[in-house]
């Protein structure tokens, strides 16, 4: 493989205006597509399997035209101090905006008058009026949530406390800010690393590149796979990162062959021929883990998936093919200013990155990796005993979708939220739909039968079909929608009565999300995991090193759910963080952490511990080659940890607290990955074990290919024309 991608290299950048042609024209193709494109609806969300999905299914078919799992809003009215919404003046109010919201949208299904459906709180002080609508709240459109949003600026100016809730106002955040401050960012760590604001400047261009190129297709094919919002928002943040780190991890490589004295093409075939190695590989795990989210059988988890795996693949093309061929466009400008007059006074490769030298003075890679050769049982037991106590509160994980209820208090869907609960107690904010399959008689002994059971507020009679072979019972826990109370009254509910009676609504069926993505994490686990460890034998050809790999890796991740648990469950330091109401940790978080994190972290194992089988295969003892990894791989492994942890923090600030959560969670486990496992852990794991780290069974040394990931078949044209020439400066 070396030589292959050595030669693909080489000829990127001697036909670089070709290349560059091409990816210019690429991006130009996608994006006049996805401007011609028709604007996309949301993407359908469904649970397969699950009894709430089938409930919904039944409703579709016995209540045609009702909007089943349609968006829905509650406007809430609060009298003020000694007055009640039963008041003429107050009531003549409600009507009005109730008369507002049935006027103001073709999408709307029903809005419920509280005088008749009985929607005022025993005391009088609050009402809330229901809206359902026929799509869910992706597809609403602008015109209807302004709509909404108007009719309750209408009355806030009557007299009355008017807060609107519900799903209806949800809307993808906005990430372009984040985004932008993420690229800022990336682009200080990038110049204080190469000290060159070109050579800082081709990573965040090609990666800028190749997401642009992503999300574009992705806007392209939107209608056509049934794609929604959220998929570009994952392709886009995935495709960031790992488009700047193999960027950087080729620019970071082609400076060090540079330095060695290489002419400027045979230095670019060598970055992509060694480093392009890993970065292939590198790319693998992470398509690997992105793809393996079809395990869940959730349609628009396996549709995001794909997405940014497909991204993921562009920017490894773009790093092996469109960065030598930028390379050769910088010039020697891709050098800091510093190297480039030492070059010009004579100094040749001790100008450039000489680290690699024997008589290089050593940098804080090689210091810190000798400390940890002298004292690699300590590192390790420090390491190790750390991570482990930052993920002592994962065992308390509790799993769900947050609701209005963790929303900051500045926000109009929490302050409706209280209000209901309140007035009504908090179940209101989160009702039961049981749909039965049957008749009159069935649904009456239903009715019975839920009233039998304990930890409900309110059970409705039950409101059957045209048909009457269906019926409708909605039924109001005591507690709040995310509460373990309420979950047990669902599972309650269904054990108390036959095949033929459904639970669904909006807190069924994030329970049913919940337990889905809880029964798939260890299969996905060790499907991701497992085929990792197979691609990662055929890159270190060794047993134990990729078993160290997956190890490290999932200690880094249980650490990073003990500290989003610490944080968004229990409270600690979440005033520090903008957590203003804990909750349970969104069930997407333990797989959506998985998948992301290991491939960035398999990023870094592969690009630091490949320089360490590259020094000890040409020869160097296991000491030696650990410390000519991070002599070469430290400070760029850093750099583009960094880089990361900068891009997912940014998401910390924002007030949605499921963006927040991510962002925490995912900058967390980085850092953990990054600067725990991959620069402590690793180096004292392999210290300890020395050769036998390499260790390969004869057996499948014979069966395994030989990649050549580590460029042992460039080693025979060392001494060719133009390998070791001094011409830094010179094309």
């Amino acid at each position: 493989m070396a030589t292959f991608l050595y030669k693909l290299g080489r000829t990127a950048f001697r036909r670089r205006r070709l290349v560059a042609l091409l990816w210019v024209a690429l991006l130009a193709l996608a994006g006049v597509g996805a401007a011609t494109a028709p604007t996309a609806t949301s993407s359908s969300f469904s649970i397969p399997g699950t009894e709430a999905q089938r409930a919904f299914d039944l409703l579709e078919e016995r209540f045609p035209g009702a909007g089943a799992d349609g968006a829905t809003a509650r406007v809430v009215f609060k009298a003020p101090e000694g007055e009640k919404m039963t008041d003429p003046a107050h009531k003549a109010v409600v009507e009005e905006t109730v008369a507002a919201l049935r006027s103001g949208s073709d999408q709307i299904v029903q809005v419920t008058d509280p005088y008749t459906a009985h929607a005022v709180s025993q005391d009088g002080s609050t009402a809330y009026v229901s809206v359902s609508y026929e799509v869910n709240a992706m597809e609403l459109t602008d015109e209807t949530r302004e709509a909404l949003t108007r009719a309750g600026l209408g009355a806030q100016g009557k007299g009355l406390t008017v807060e609107v809730g519900g799903d209806a106002l949800q809307t993808m955040p906005e990430q372009g800010a984040s985004e932008a401050i993420g690229i800022v960012l990336a682009g200080i760590v990038l110049v204080v690393t190469f000290g060159s604001l070109v050579a800082a400047g081709l990573p965040l261009l090609t990666a800028i590149i190749g997401v642009g190129i992503g999300v574009s297709s992705i806007t392209v094919l939107a209608n056509v796979l049934d794609l929604g919002t959220t998929t570009s928002t994952l392709a886009s943040m995935i495709g960031l990162a790992v488009g700047i780190d193999y960027a950087l991890f080729i620019v970071s490589r082609y400076r060090a062959e540079l330095a060695e004295g290489r002419t400027k093409e045979d230095a670019a075939g060598r970055a992509v021929g060694t480093a392009g190695s890993a970065v292939v590989f590198a790319g693998l795990t992470v398509v690997i883990a992105l793809v393996g989210l079809a395990v869940v059988n959730i349609p628009m988890l396996t549709k995001m998936g794909f997405a940014a795996a497909g991204t993921v693949v562009i920017a490894v093309l773009i790093a092996l093919t469109l960065i030598p061929a930028l390379l050769g466009f910088a010039g020697d400008k891709v050098v800091s200013r510093k190297q480039r007059k030492a070059a010009k006074g004579g100094e040749g490769a001790k100008g450039g990155e000489a680290a690699a030298g024997a008589g290089a003075k050593p940098n804080g890679g090689t210091r810190w990796a000798r400390f940890v050769i002298r004292r690699p049982l300590m590192v390790l037991i420090v390491g190790v005993l750390g991570l482990g106590a930052i993920a002592v509160p994962a065992a308390s994980l509790e799993m769900g979708l947050p609701d209005d209820g963790v929303k900051p208090t500045s926000t109009t869907e929490r302050r409706a939220y209280d209000a209901l609960s309140d007035g009504f107690g908090p179940g209101f904010n989160g009702p039961l739909l049981v749909v039965v399959d049957g008749d009159k008689t069935t649904a009456d002994r239903t009715v019975s039968t839920i009233k039998g059971l304990g930890g409900w507020a309110a059970v409705t009679p039950a409101t059957p079909n045209k048909a009457g072979d269906a019926a409708m019972i909605t039924v109001v826990p005591k507690d709040r929608p995310s509460s373990a109370a309420t979950e047990d009254l669902v599972h309650d509910i269904r054990d108390a009565t036959g095949d033929d009676v459904l639970v669904t609504g909006a807190t069924a069926m994030n329970i049913d999300f919940s337990q889905k993505m809880n029964d798939a994490l260890v299969p996905y686990l060790a499907l991701v995991v497992g085929l990792a460890f197979v691609l990662l034998t055929l890159v270190f050809r060794s047993v134990l090193v990729p078993l160290k790999a997956a190890l490290g890796f999932l200690l880094s991740v249980v650490a990073a759910l003990g500290a989003v648990v610490a944080v968004f469950q229990w409270g600690w330091l979440g005033g520090l963080f903008g957590v203003e109401q804990t909750g349970p940790i969104m069930s997407m978080m333990p797989i959506f952490m998985v998948g992301v994190v290991f491939g960035l972290a398999m990023d870094y194992e592969v690009f630091l511990v490949t320089r360490m089988r590259e020094a000890y295969v040409h020869g160097q003892r296991p000491g030696e080659a650990i410390v000519t990894g991070f002599r070469h791989s430290a400070r760029v492994v850093t750099a583009a940890a960094v880089i990361m942890i900068a891009v997912f923090s940014g998401f910390i600030g924002m007030d949605d607290q499921m963006v927040k959560m991510i962002g925490f969670g995912l900058a967390a486990a980085v850092l953990f990955d990054a600067f725990v496992v991959r620069m402590a852990i690793v180096p004292a794991v392999l210290a300890l074990l020395g050769r036998k780290a390499w260790w390969l069974p004869k057996w499948l040394d014979r069966i395994l290919p030989n990649v050549d990931v580590e460029g042992e078949g460039l080693a025979a044209s060392a001494d060719g024309p133009g390998a070791a020439r001094p011409d830094l400066v010179k094309v």
